[in-house]
């Protein structure tokens, strides 16, 4: 449900999050390696996500990317929104345009309930949330 970009991105996003902050912004060439993803895909996607105010940057010698207070309070969904757009999410999982609850495709009562809950993981956890969290992701993101 979720295309590489916004994997990619929540991966550099949670990075960020556990690594950055006003007073210390991480250049891509300094994350890339340790996200696993290629450093100008990175790049493209956080300046995209800056450019929307969904994390910061700042430019100059002591810039780079970094997650703001504000950007904290930030969802998830927030990320995939402006990476995918809102439709990846909530379009069919056979990529068929016609379907909905009304005419629902074969696979549509089978994932349903399963993508409305992913759905609202995505809505309600925020960048924060995920710092919480930490001890369930240093296994991605060793310190």
């Amino acid at each position: 449900m979720l295309s590489n970009s916004s994997k990619y991105a929540i991966k550099g996003v949670l990075y960020l999050a556990l690594n950055s902050n006003e007073n210390h912004k991480i250049m891509v060439r300094d994350m890339h390696g340790i996200v696993n993803v290629p450093e100008s895909y990175l790049a493209k996607l956080l300046q995209e996500l800056s450019r929307h105010d969904v994390i910061s940057s700042a430019r100059g010698p002591k810039g780079g990317f970094y997650l703001s207070d504000n950007d904290r309070k930030r969802t998830l969904m927030d990320v995939v929104k402006v990476i995918d757009g809102e439709k990846r999410v909530t379009s069919c999982v056979l990529g068929l345009r016609n379907c909905d609850v009304d005419n629902p495709c074969v696979l549509h009562k089978l994932v349903g309930s399963n993508k409305t809950n992913f759905i609202n993981v995505l809505e309600r956890t925020t960048l924060q949330d995920l710092i919480d969290g930490k001890r369930e992701i240093e296994e991605f993101f060793p310190l």
